[in-house]
């Protein structure tokens, strides 16, 4: 019998497989626990830390886009410099064949934003190329990779926006 216990455990260990995941390197603190809850435009944003000798490296936390088949949930993991570490989508109910792409076990495309940030490329060309952008969109499924595009960039917005609290440069300590 699985109880309530069994199933806050199992969530944690995914959450922490999913945050690693877009998290490359080490950090010496509880990621879990090390978080801070910011506001933006979308509302209330729950943000991990990792931290190295105390020092905030990256920062992992959730962005939404919105594509054909509804919300696109992804974590992302920024550097202090502002770069993408990595993107994964965590849940998304796109066309299977077509939108799912954006997994990697299915397409490598997700991968196209590592080392990105809002300088590299250019702000105007975080779009598809269908749009005048640099990142591919799939044959029958440009709105899938639309969405994700978007909402990564939005996400480097939050960050820039938000730079002093998401590193804890104000002095603030966990």
């Amino acid at each position: 019998m699985i109880t309530g216990p069994d199933i806050k455990a199992a969530e944690e260990a995914d959450l922490k497989a999913s945050l690693t995941q877009v998290l490359p390197g080490s950090y010496d603190n509880e990621l879990l626990k090390d978080t801070v809850t910011l506001h933006s435009e979308e509302g209330e944003v729950l943000v991990y830390r990792a931290r190295r000798a105390g020092k905030v490296e990256a920062v992992v936390y959730r962005v939404t886009g919105y594509g054909y088949s509804g919300a696109i949930v992804c974590v992302m993991g920024v550097s202090r410099e502002g770069k993408v570490l990595g993107v994964r989508v965590i849940k998304h109910a796109e066309t299977p064949g077509l939108g799912d792409k954006i997994e990697p076990a299915k397409a490598n495309w997700i991968f196209s934003f590592d080392g990105k940030w809002l300088g590299e490329p250019p702000v105007d060309k975080w779009a598809v190329k269908k749009d005048g952008g640099v990142f591919d969109q799939f044959a029958g499924a440009t709105i899938t990779p639309r969405a994700v595009v978007k909402a990564v960039k939005g996400g480097l917005e939050f960050f820039e926006a938000k730079k002093v609290q998401l590193l804890d440069e104000a002095g603030e300590k966990p």
